[in-house]
């Protein structure tokens, strides 16, 4: 069982940038592949970025390309993302992922552990 706990959520205006953070319960949190999903209400959560084991490859969605930045410590057990220009499309619940593997992934493949999340909340 991996433990998942994010942080750095909060409110920024249209424009600005947050990081969040998601640490990992387990020393080998350097095995899997992380991710973040997002959810806003009434619809299904919705893959965003995942990185391999590695940290040497990285996969986003269309939608955060060039924006977001993923990133991971595998010293510190912990999983970074770093949010810039966010828009108000972007509030939702962000959730942090493990995956069973260590390889790159991509949208399609299933999380075997998530984070309770946390909110981001972009105003125009």
């Amino acid at each position: 069982q991996v433990q998942l706990v994010e942080s750095g959520g909060g409110l920024v205006q249209a424009g600005g940038s947050l990081r969040l953070s998601c640490a990992a319960s387990r020393r080998t949190f350097s095995l899997y592949a992380m991710g973040w999903f997002r959810q806003t209400p009434g619809k299904e959560r919705e893959f965003v970025t995942a990185i391999s084991s590695s940290g040497v490859s990285a996969s986003y969605a269309d939608s955060v390309r060039a924006r977001f930045t993923i990133a991971r410590d595998n010293a510190k057990n912990t999983m970074y993302l770093q949010m810039n220009s966010l828009k108000p499309e972007d509030t939702a619940v962000y959730y942090c992922v493990a995956y069973q593997t260590g390889l790159r992934v991509g949208p399609d493949k299933v999380p075997a552990y998530w984070g309770q999340g946390t909110q981001v909340t972009v105003s125009s």
